[in-house]
């Protein structure tokens, strides 16, 4: 059963329509007006900077602030959270078996903190784990399905939502409000986190991008998007805390694991697979890279 979320759909759709106006106006005064095809430069040079500098007290980011405080009462992504605590408590799989024996790394069935404290080391896989691949690990382990079918869809759309994202949605409101806390005490956990950080700063892909080309610098954004340097504590813990989270222009929630697919995505790089060894290790270095700061997701962008 769905709880009820507080009425909020004009102060909603005042917010979108705000925001509209609000990209309408710095697309005019971002872009530049096209220019001739330019001879290509040496390879070390072919990149353009993707990004524009900015100030914190920018008229346009005090704008986009306040169109998210607008929008984060009557979140939407309480409708993922409600249906993954019911997927949480259903039997379900060729074991007939909910979730509530699931290990997250404070006990079974145990949700409240966990998330503030993943990626981490699990003696049963013998492997660093993030959230979704610990939900994966449980639906093969202990309901039984196929590692492949576990994997299944982890990504939702309109016509065919995702029962990952639902879960996800679930576990990560039960740690809103507790401080980031995530290990390096094992040797594992280093190993992930000494992995992410290469990948952080590896460069390729047709745009020579890496994370650190939007993520490295301070005070920069593209369009409307502000870049927080994700290599500094403060910047890091407002980003990291604040996923996963219900996109409006999407319609949908996503999931961290979501985050970093797009991001790939977006510098043209290989698929990054869902719950791969590399996808764990980039969020461990991200993660750690938050360590005390406090967990407010899901949460809600544009």
């Amino acid at each position: 059963m769905y709880r009820t979320i507080k009425p909020t759909a004009v102060k909603w759709l005042a917010a979108v329509a705000a925001f509209g106006l609000i990209a309408a106006g710095t697309a005019g005064a971002q872009a530049p007006a096209p220019k001739a095809a330019a001879k290509p430069a040496a390879a070390s040079k072919a990149v353009a900077a993707p990004v524009t500098p900015a100030k914190s007290t920018d008229a346009t980011v005090r704008e986009i602030e306040k169109y998210r405080e607008a929008l984060a009462d009557g979140n939407p992504a309480d409708l993922w959270e409600a249906r993954g605590e019911d997927l949480w408590k259903q039997k379900r799989g060729p074991k007939n078996a909910s979730f509530e024996k699931c290990d997250l790394g404070l006990g079974e069935g145990v949700v409240k903190g966990a998330y503030a404290k993943l990626p981490r080391y699990f003696e049963d896989t013998d492997r660093v784990q993030d959230l979704e691949s610990r939900l994966v690990t449980c639906m093969v382990m202990l309901q039984g399905f196929k590692y492949d079918q576990a994997k299944r869809a982890p990504f939702g759309s309109a016509e065919n939502k995702s029962n990952m994202e639902a879960l996800v949605a679930y576990v990560t409101a039960n740690s809103r409000g507790a401080k980031m806390n995530v290990s390096l005490s094992h040797a594992k956990e280093k190993e992930a986190y000494a992995i992410g950080k290469k990948m952080f700063f590896h460069r390729g892909g047709p745009h020579d991008f890496s994370c650190a080309t939007c993520h490295a610098q301070d005070n920069i954004r593209i369009r409307l998007q502000d870049l927080p340097n994700l290599t500094k504590q403060e910047p890091a813990q407002r980003a990291y805390t604040s996923w996963p989270a219900y996109r409006v222009s999407q319609g949908e929630l996503r999931s961290f694991q979501w985050r970093l697919f797009d991001c790939f995505r977006q510098q043209r790089f290989p698929e990054l697979d869902f719950t791969s060894e590399g996808s764990v290790a980039l969020t461990t270095y991200l993660a750690r890279n938050a360590n005390g700061g406090i967990f407010n997701a899901p949460a809600i962008k544009r």
